[in-house]
């Protein structure tokens, strides 16, 4: 499959994991440097599946691939925010999401390439909650090139949303000493100096009503990051919660006013690493139209 001959979005399977890829469809702007894909994952909230998130934020104006990828774990009931999250298998379940989305990555990468037709060359990423977390785990790992990541409210902490949690519902946690070590593992302010040596342009993406990713997560990851020598790291807050679509966020639904917003600010940064413009844009936010699936080669 020639990505030129491509007009719609194709959904398809890349290594054992389902997309749904959206090809440049940006009038104003051709691709400035070697990037020609963006890789994204959802989370655990809404947005749960590829669809979802791909409507939350399609980034219509990078005139690049954007690709989401589903993530191979189930979620637990209702999310992180859940009580479900403080017992082990839910921690297991995330755990494995994002270690096996980062260990997938490069055969992943191998088949979109052949069945979307994209030249090989640095990504770039982008994810929600879960996702964002794989996403920084993907940079910190140098598990494939990345030339910049946005990540919309990435669980810095897996011990420290546990807390906030277990504050809000007066439960304890029951995780066995593996979901524990998970967790471990999966702290990515722990993985700073890893981040800051891979030298990637970072937003990270904050929420002011976020519950389980409080804003001073995300605001002291960035500075610890800068502190650690990550220049290119920037932080924002939006007036949101954590939820980044309506419930059950696994399916095609429009956007909601708070991914509209997030949507806008994040073309605009990719943009400014990836597109050279040629023309003026025009207002407004170009619709995401998802027709019957284009089946991939694999």
């Amino acid at each position: 499959m020639s990505g030129e001959h491509i007009e719609g979005p194709v959904h398809g399977v890349a290594a054992g994991v389902a997309y749904l890829a959206l090809p440049p469809t940006a009038v104003d702007a051709r691709p400035a440097g070697p990037t020609r894909m963006i890789v994204g994952w959802p989370g655990f909230d809404p947005p749960r599946s590829a669809v979802s998130l791909a409507l939350a934020l399609p980034l219509t104006g990078v005139p690049t691939w954007r690709v989401y990828l589903e993530l191979p774990s189930d979620a637990p009931p209702d999310g992180l925010g859940s009580g479900s999250f403080l017992e082990s298998r839910a921690m297991e379940s995330y755990g494995t999401a994002v270690e096996t989305a980062v260990a997938n990555l490069p055969a992943v990468l191998d088949d979109l390439r052949r069945d979307l037709g994209v030249p090989d060359g640095p990504i770039g990423l982008t994810g929600f909650s879960t996702g964002a977390a794989a996403a920084l785990l993907t940079v910190a790992a140098g598990t494939v090139p990345v030339s910049a990541a946005a990540l919309v409210t990435p669980v810095v902490s897996p011990h420290r949303s546990a807390r906030a949690l277990e504050n809000r519902s007066g439960r304890r946690r029951t995780w066995d000493r593996r979901a524990t070590a998970l967790a471990g593992r999966l702290d990515l302010g722990a993985r700073a100096r890893d981040l800051a040596d891979r030298n990637v342009p970072l937003l990270l993406v904050a929420g002011s009503r976020d519950r389980i990713v409080p804003p001073g997560e995300v605001t002291a990851l960035r500075d610890r990051l800068v502190r650690t020598g990550a220049s290119a790291t920037e932080a924002v807050t939006f007036p949101m919660d954590h939820a980044l679509a309506a419930e059950p966020g696994t399916e095609a639904r429009p956007p909601i006013t708070e991914a509209v917003r997030l949507d806008a600010a994040l073309t605009e940064w990719f943009r400014e690493r990836f597109a050279a413009v040629t023309a003026p844009r025009e207002p407004g936010r170009a619709a995401l139209l998802v027709p019957q699936p284009r089946e991939s080669t694999s």
